[in-house]
């Protein structure tokens, strides 16, 4: 199973999800079981390490993500993912057009795995630092949605 998130840059948001997704799957005892990557729309931080403020905020709840490097999003994710999630509807509107006809992947909102279907994952880039908590407040909520989701796909699967 291969998860991928998606928002605008890759140094806030995506980054923040795949590191604490990844920690909810190895709670789960189910990492080894999924690969998780992250990535944005577009190539303004490729290469570039998450922002100072989604690391240190991430790190105070024993998620480190200074090992991540921003990418951009690539024809090959849609056949290579399971699940292609956005942060907000403008990310979704941008994955949707890139996706290929032939793409079996789950492309949607990720806070839907939180119950909240119409929900975005708001941007903190140009707030302050409680921005950056209540991303992390509501990326694992979705987290432990989605885990749960994966947990009984694999489960069925053979």
């Amino acid at each position: 199973m291969r998860v991928l998130f998606v928002c605008l840059g890759n140094i806030c948001r995506s980054p923040t999800a795949e590191g604490v997704f990844r920690a909810h799957l190895e709670r789960a005892g189910l990492a080894a079981r999924v690969e998780v990557d992250s990535c944005g729309i577009g190539p303004w931080h490729v290469g570039k390490a998450p922002d100072a403020r989604a690391r240190e905020a991430a790190l105070r709840r024993g998620i480190d993500l200074s090992a991540l490097r921003a990418r951009q999003l690539a024809a090959e994710d849609f056949a290579r993912f399971d699940y292609v999630l956005a942060m907000d509807h403008d990310n979704l509107a941008a994955i949707e057009a890139q996706r290929p006809a032939s793409s079996e992947a789950v492309v949607g909102l990720f806070l839907a795995y939180a119950g909240w279907p119409e929900r975005a994952v708001p941007d903190p880039y140009f707030g302050d630092e409680g921005g950056f908590e209540t991303v992390l407040d509501l990326i694992e909520e979705a987290s432990r949605g989605l885990v749960a989701e994966i947990a009984a796909r694999l489960e069925a699967t053979p």
